[in-house]
């Protein structure tokens, strides 16, 4: 059980600051060889959770040196313009990171725009070479929500080897890739690992046998204190806005697992906000710098 103290926090905010000075340290040193790492970021039309999103990934890079090259794009554009700008940035050595914001208006073609980027340039992991790559353990691009979750276990003294992961939820962005990632052979793998999702029977009973569980199923506060064993180790992906009066905004943010009730039986637990969010930017940063070093070689 949690004890008198309470689980361990597992501080997204935390972590990301240790890794974002170890990227400063690697751009500097990039820099001394004439080499700046380049992100461009499109987004198309004005959707608010991703404009807040874009603006926040800009900040970073600001902060860290990285060049950021905005590429914001009306509501009306085609996709055949969209296309013809992910050309242009494929070709552009000055780019070596390419993040198209989404989702995209509908009358876009999402898949078929994250097909066109260079998988070499494809920093948030999506393009379905590093998503087969991924599968069959060699090099690739980890799209970024998983990779900060697993970072946030290595981190945290978590490691998931041997461990039984249960991962709630089965989206092409956090479950499949979580999964995938947490089996391969080495370190930050050698899991076995449960997928479960809203047509699973017994849920509960798998849950349960989680020594570490992955909540990505984006229904707030799901996952319930009977749903969990003593000393799970939780890490909260989920992002939802619920009503709450006694907020000036009328709102407030929560994850996928009721905090109050699990963090009863958690030996750690990952809070929202503060927790997933911040890494989820920070490994996009990671990805930028890595696209250097493939770039290079």
């Amino acid at each position: 059980m949690a004890g008198k103290r309470g689980p361990k926090l597992i501080s997204g905010t935390q972590l990301s600051a240790e890794i974002r000075e170890e990227l400063k340290v690697e751009i500097a040193t990039l820099k001394k060889k004439k080499i700046t790492p380049g992100l461009a970021v499109v987004l198309v039309g004005s959707d608010p959770a991703s404009e807040v999103y874009v603006r926040s990934k800009r900040k970073t890079c600001a902060d860290l040196g990285i060049n950021s090259y905005a590429h914001d794009l009306p509501v009306t554009c085609t996709e055949r313009k969209l296309l013809d700008l992910i050309t242009k940035l494929n070709d552009d050595k000055k780019v070596h990171g390419i993040l198209v914001q989404v989702p995209l208006p509908k009358h876009i073609n999402e898949q078929k725009i994250l097909n066109a980027i260079d998988p070499y340039k494809d920093v948030d992991g999506f393009h379905p070479m590093n998503v087969g790559r991924l599968l069959n353990g060699e090099e690739c691009f980890v799209s970024c929500t998983p990779a900060g979750c697993q970072e946030m276990l290595m981190r945290s003294g978590y490691n998931p080897a041997g461990k039984h992961v249960v991962v709630l939820g089965r989206s092409n962005i956090v479950g499949k890739p979580i999964a995938a990632l947490l089996m391969q052979k080495g370190m930050g793998g050698d899991a076995t690992v449960t997928v479960c999702h809203s047509r699973t029977k017994n849920l509960s009973s798998i849950t349960k046998q989680a020594d570490i569980l992955i909540a990505a199923i984006g229904i707030p506060e799901f996952v319930k204190a009977r749903m969990v064993k003593d000393g799970v180790v939780v890490i909260d992906v989920g992002v939802n806005r619920i009503e709450d009066k006694t907020r000036k905004s009328g709102t407030r943010l929560v994850g996928d697992v009721d905090f109050k009730g699990v963090s009863k039986k958690a030996r750690a637990i990952s809070p929202v906000p503060g927790g997933v969010g911040p890494m989820t930017i920070t490994m996009l940063m990671k990805n930028t710098v890595k696209a250097v070093r493939r770039a290079k070689k």
